[in-house]
């Protein structure tokens, strides 16, 4: 087991979108956090608004079934699985390359993620590709953080 933070705060994680994190996000999110957005210009501060962005974005890409580290599966529609292809830890950071398919579009995408020394994440960078993905999150996610109040 390595000593680098990013390591404890990626198991963590991976916790998370299995639904079995103990305490949710509030276990893993600083209070102080910076979520940015592909989708939002402007860097979203604190451990809500990250937690809504979070939250919608789980239901936009395909969170609502975490845990699957298998991009290339597809579900009976025919749509790609969230999960992560690739993965590149090093420090207090984090580089998780995803793919999934909305509405039968690909999406491919990088969360970046940098943690503290104890392991709690302090920013959530995400950049999705191609373009067309772009337009088609940001739509779902409007609609989705409409949904959830936000």
């Amino acid at each position: 087991m390595s000593t680098e933070p990013i390591f404890a705060c990626m198991e963590k994680w991976e916790l998370h979108l299995k639904r079995e994190l103990e305490g949710g996000l509030d276990a893993i999110l600083h209070p102080d956090v910076v979520f940015l957005s592909p989708i939002v210009f402007t860097p979203q501060k604190g451990i809500d608004i990250t937690k809504l962005y979070l939250g919608a974005a789980g239901g936009t890409l395909g969170g609502e079934e975490p845990g699957e580290d298998a991009p290339e599966e597809s579900t009976s529609s025919g749509a790609q699985k969230f999960g992560y292809s690739k993965k590149i830890l090093q420090g207090n950071q984090a580089m998780l390359e995803f793919e999934t398919s909305i509405d039968g579009k690909y999406v491919n995408g990088v969360d970046i993620i940098t943690c503290d020394d104890e392991g709690m994440i302090t920013e959530f960078k995400v950049m999705i590709r191609p373009l067309q993905a772009i337009n088609l999150v940001h739509a779902q996610m409007k609609a989705m953080l409409e949904q959830m109040g936000g």
